[in-house]
């Protein structure tokens, strides 16, 4: 079999290209595509840390050392939960808030670029295809 004709050949080589641009972009900020993918997880509220991997699907170990980089360069704070001193929240600063911002026009001028090139139709065959692989990975055991 060719790898153009497997499945995630083409979804990595797209998603490389994606991170790539995305990566390029945020370096011009100081920040990372990870960086832009965190802000863009966390409300006004705050979200507690455990939360924060799974929403993502990013390791542990990844967001800690994100999460770190993060705090370092006063992008967000960690506070003790009101109701639960028990859960650390994490919450952006107004750097934070600012670098969120450049995060989401990011990601909306992304779409909007791609999306135009496409038809209402193909979009929708395109997410049916991707929620279905992606239940099909998280129910299934495939080996």
């Amino acid at each position: 079999m060719k790898p153009e004709e497997t499945i995630e050949f083409p979804i990595r080589r797209v998603w490389s290209r994606i991170s790539r641009l995305y990566n390029t972009e945020a370096a011009k900020y100081g920040g990372s595509m990870a960086i832009g993918q965190i802000l863009l997880n966390i409300d006004a509220e705050g979200i507690p840390s455990t939360k924060l991997g799974p929403r993502m699907g990013m390791e542990a170990r990844s967001l800690v050392r994100t999460l770190q980089t993060m705090e370092d360069a006063g992008l967000i704070r960690r506070a003790a939960d009101a109701s639960d001193g028990r859960v650390v929240r994490i919450h952006l600063t107004a750097k934070g808030k600012q670098m969120r911002d450049v995060s989401r026009d990011t990601v909306v001028k992304f779409n909007q670029a791609v999306q135009s090139r496409f038809t209402a139709a193909q979009l929708t065959n395109f997410r049916q295809v991707m929620s279905e692989l992606d239940r099909i990975l998280e129910q299934e055991q495939l080996f």
